[in-house]
């Protein structure tokens, strides 16, 4: 069984950094991509950014670009999502999830995705 699990989400100042964690076990699977969600309170889930596994190629929302860097440790079998220059409006829940439709990237869309993390709060005050 494919697990997901995040970390590294808490309360931070504008300006502030966090790097979220996501490991994953379980799978079977040699090559997939991993892929940063996030949603805040009202609105639908947005992405953020996304890795191949096996390669390291790296893909990101236009928004995030300069300000967020993920990146993956393949050893220890974890992703990472490094924020800088936080916001207010980076306040949500974040997501990592796996997908092992090739084929769809940079797999943008939740609909790619196949496996799921249960999500870490980033709240970022002003």
């Amino acid at each position: 069984q494919v697990q997901l699990v995040e970390s590294g989400g808490g309360l931070v100042q504008a300006g502030g950094s966090l790097r979220l964690s996501c490991v994953i076990s379980g799978r079977t699977f040699s090559s997939f991509v991993m892929g940063w969600f996030r949603q805040a309170p009202g609105n639908e889930r947005e992405f953020v950014a996304a890795v191949t596994w096996n390669g390291g190629t790296t893909y990101y929302a236009d928004s995030m670009k300069g300000r967020f860097t993920i990146s993956r440790d393949y050893a220890k079998n974890t992703g990472y999502l490094q924020m800088n220059s936080l916001k207010p409006e980076d306040t949500a829940v974040y997501y990592c999830a796996a997908s092992i439709a090739l084929s769809r990237w940079p797999n943008i869309r939740t609909s790619d995705y196949n496996y799921w993390g249960q999500g870490t709060q980033v709240t970022v005050s002003s």
